[in-house]
């Protein structure tokens, strides 16, 4: 919808830049109605508002994403990519610091609904500069099934490559443990008995820095030892790094003990950030990059976000929280040793077929 659609209206404003705003308007009202919406009162207005956030917040990543890849000339791709990681993770680092602040001071409700001026700088960036020149045109079709056809055809391509379903398991099975870990670690800090002060310091502030020296070491891995190699290592270091929260769960409240974890546990995240999303990058097509690119990260956090919200809290209740973290551990084991396979069999490097009409 977002690269076919026109917006009544906005349209005269460009594609991207239309959708765009439209997505952050709606994304600022489910965030404030989720402020305002008390579980104990009315736990399905929560839910519903939840679940508005996440749709609008995943359709906003779409659209920046396809505004960022038509905004830049082909020579600055590469480095937009890389600032992205470290925006996003700007961003995300100063929402947590500033929601948990905010909700020590004046409660949770007020700490949602001001987290939404963080949507706006995105439309700020559509305000200054432009629509970009660059606009892929829309798809014009002439019957229903080609309008099908025009959704699918980014999906059809990628799965007509040889051993693509292989790679499509390993990027869904090699980020469970890290996804069950990471959804997990408020509930882990609060049960230790950690305040809000503390956990926006070492988990939000001193992971922030211990994230960014990992992407500038991810970078420096990825450029020594090439794709293959740093990815493997960087699935090993985030497996590695669930074992750390086994720890300090097991040692109980340590300040010395969180800065461990968490440091440890970002620093493999930052490698992880660029060796991996470098090689998801490097499986899309550029016909389709926005799109497959959407696909491939979505596939990616998918299958450990569902486990989270349907088996984490009961796993936790009846094995612990070391328990926990040493299965979360266990379960990054499948997807290195996958990759590993798929090195050995020359799949990590799956690219369109030749002659291929996409």
């Amino acid at each position: 919808m977002v690269d076919n659609t026109a917006l009544p209206l906005l349209d005269k404003y460009g594609q991207r830049r239309s959708w765009l705003w439209f997505v952050s308007f709606l994304l600022i009202c489910a965030i404030v109605a989720l402020g305002m919406a008390d579980p104990s009162q009315a736990l399905s207005a929560v839910a519903i508002s939840a679940l508005a956030v996440g749709v609008f917040g995943a359709t906003l990543d779409i659209v920046i994403d396809a505004y960022r890849i038509e905004l830049l000339e082909p020579s600055q791709l590469g480095v937009g990519s890389g600032m992205s990681q470290y925006g996003w993770r700007i961003g995300a680092a100063s929402a947590g610091a500033f929601a948990l602040l905010m909700a020590q001071n004046y409660g949770w409700s007020v700490a949602y609904i001001s987290s939404a001026i963080f949507v706006l700088p995105a439309v700020f960036v559509g305000v200054i500069s432009g629509e970009p020149t660059r606009n892929i045109m829309r798809a014009s079709t002439v019957s229903r099934f080609q309008g099908l056809f025009e959704y699918f055809s980014p999906l059809i391509e990628f799965v007509r490559r040889q051993g693509a379903w292989l790679v499509l398991f390993f990027i869904l099975i090699h980020k469970i443990g890290d996804t069950l870990a990471n959804l997990t670690l408020r509930l882990l800090f609060d049960d230790l008995g950690f305040t809000n002060e503390e956990i926006a310091f070492y988990d939000v502030g001193f992971g922030f820095i211990a994230f960014l020296l990992g992407i500038f070491f991810g970078g420096l891995l990825f450029s020594r030892l090439g794709m293959k190699r740093s990815v493997f290592i960087s699935l090993v270091l985030m497996a590695v790094s669930n074992f750390s929260f086994a720890a300090l769960a097991l040692v109980g409240k340590s300040n010395l003990g969180m800065a461990a974890a968490v440091g440890f546990e970002n620093f493999a995240s930052g490698i992880g950030g660029v060796t991996v999303v470098a090689y998801l990058s490097a499986l899309c097509n550029l016909r389709f990059t926005a799109t497959q690119y959407a696909l491939l990260s979505a596939l990616a956090s998918i299958a450990g976000r569902f486990l989270t919200g349907t088996l984490a809290g009961g796993l936790i209740t009846e094995v612990g929280y070391v328990g926990f973290y040493l299965l979360t551990t266990v379960l990054a084991v499948p997807g290195v040793v996958l990759f590993g396979y798929m090195i050995q069999k020359g799949l990590v490097d799956l690219k369109p077929e030749e002659g291929s009409k996409f």
